[in-house]
């Protein structure tokens, strides 16, 4: 790559990396390419894109995106780094990963920025193991209705039972 081409690939990066909403770095080291194109697949069905760059690239983007320094230290930005980028639901892309790693056993999750907020790996892990947005919200709604439905059971239960007496009362 030609110092002008890098110069534009670290300017559309930082772009990039400003207006996500989450960006996950990942280790993809023992990554096939075939297993690689599946998790790209998968990745662009959540509205999320895996991209390899160069760390020293990657450094100089996110010094420019200002995004945390903690996700630029050198312990991070060391071995094989691939960057996965979503604009979209900021957990779907984890939860992606975290089931693919636990498929093939790679990649391995390093750091990330969700939704602004710096994450290392152990959140990442536990973020991915969090179910669908969707199961979550039935959940919350199966929390919230199920006072109410025992509340009815209860006064149906008592509606019953006066109609029994009632009826007891009127063959006697």
């Amino acid at each position: 790559m030609k110092k002008a081409e890098k110069v534009l690939f670290v300017d559309n990066l930082t772009k990039e990396l400003q207006e996500a909403k989450s960006v996950v770095l990942i280790n993809f080291t023992g990554l096939s390419v075939k297993s690689q194109q599946e998790l790209k697949k998968r990745l662009k069905e959540v509205e999320a894109r895996m991209l390899v760059v160069k760390n020293t690239l990657l450094k100089r983007a996110g010094e420019a995106a200002k995004i945390d320094k903690k996700i630029l230290e050198a312990e991070v930005l060391s071995g094989q780094t691939a960057l996965v980028v979503s604009g979209g639901d900021p957990l779907a892309f984890i939860q992606v990963l975290g089931r693919f790693a636990q498929a093939f056993s790679v990649p391995k999750m390093k750091v990330g920025i969700v939704e602004r907020a710096f994450q290392d790996e152990t959140v990442l892990a536990k973020l991915a193991a969090l179910p669908g947005k969707d199961a979550l919200l039935g959940q919350l709604l199966g929390t919230l209705v199920s006072p109410a439905s025992g509340l009815v059971g209860t006064l149906q239960g008592n509606l019953q039972k006066l109609t029994w007496i009632l009826d007891q009362a009127n063959k006697k």
